[in-house]
């Protein structure tokens, strides 16, 4: 198939490895000159601009970091839908608020653009291997067709429903992993109260029935003090999504909201001083 590429950097890149691998013809877009001079090593054409990417494009892939980015690239009359031809697919991979997966599912129609929204749950390492996870809105049979071409890269490759559910199935996912983590972080502080060596008790709980994936990420770095290193920056942004969708929405947080509120995660997890 003929591809586009919006975005080739931490996810993005490896994306690209495996489409080409593959066999596809890709042709990839970035913001940043020093990255696409990068991709040429890799397979892929290296293009300036959007309309470059996308021209002639049977699928394009949107893997750039925010939401604000999504909508610049996605929509207005230099965007990559203004520029797709009818009966093309855009997949959007971004973590972003469902009200843009709206716009860009209503200005994909009337260009006869078809959308997925298609969220990611994973690093890059996943990506390599064939196992990223996807949570896929839209239309279902669109997704069956699209379902080998994202299959090179992600599974399993999951159907959540109308487009905006990948992405509120990505940000409820995303919300309970650093509630989790944060709960991870203040159990280790309940064990040093009572006395307890760190190390001890992240080897001991992860044994349990307390274990979990958010246990095993603090573990895996030896100490609490060195979670933030590795989710603050990757995780800061989604959990500001969450928030702000749950405003917009008027949607409770509830227990999730008062743990992504607390010290553990604030200052553990997130790195955010008080201030």
């Amino acid at each position: 198939m003929k591809i586009g590429i919006i975005g080739s950097g931490r996810m993005g890149q490896p994306i690209i490895q495996r489409l080409v691998a593959a066999g596809h013809d890709v042709t990839v877009h970035s913001r940043h000159p020093e990255t696409r001079a990068n991709t040429g090593a890799d397979g892929p054409s290296s293009v300036d601009t959007i309309e470059a990417t996308v021209h002639g494009a049977d699928v394009v892939f949107v893997v750039v970091r925010t939401d604000e980015q999504v909508r610049s690239v996605c929509l207005g009359p230099y965007g990559a839908l203004a520029a797709m031809a009818a009966g093309a697919t855009l997949v959007q991979h971004t973590t972003s608020a469902p009200e843009t997966t709206r716009l860009l599912a209503e200005a994909g129609a009337e260009r006869g653009v078809r959308v997925l929204d298609a969220a990611l749950s994973g690093g890059p390492h996943d990506i390599a291997a064939g196992r990223l996870t996807l949570w896929v809105g839209g239309n279902e049979a669109q997704l069956e067709e699209m379902r080998p071409l994202l299959e090179t890269y992600a599974s399993p490759v999951m159907f959540v429903g109308p487009a905006g559910n990948g992405q509120r199935v990505k940000l409820v996912n995303n919300a309970l992993f650093v509630a989790q983590v944060g709960l991870a972080v203040d159990a280790v502080r309940v064990a040093g109260s009572l006395g307890m060596d760190e190390k001890v008790i992240l080897a001991a709980l992860q044994h349990g029935s307390g274990a979990s994936r958010a246990l095993g990420v603090v573990a895996s770095g030896g100490s609490v003090d060195s979670v933030a290193v590795r989710l603050a920056d990757l995780m800061s942004k989604d959990v500001a999504v969450v928030r702000e969708v749950a405003r917009s929405t008027g949607a409770d947080l509830g227990i999730i909201g008062k743990v992504l509120s607390s010290d553990a995660v604030e200052k553990k997890v997130l790195r955010r001083s008080s201030s």
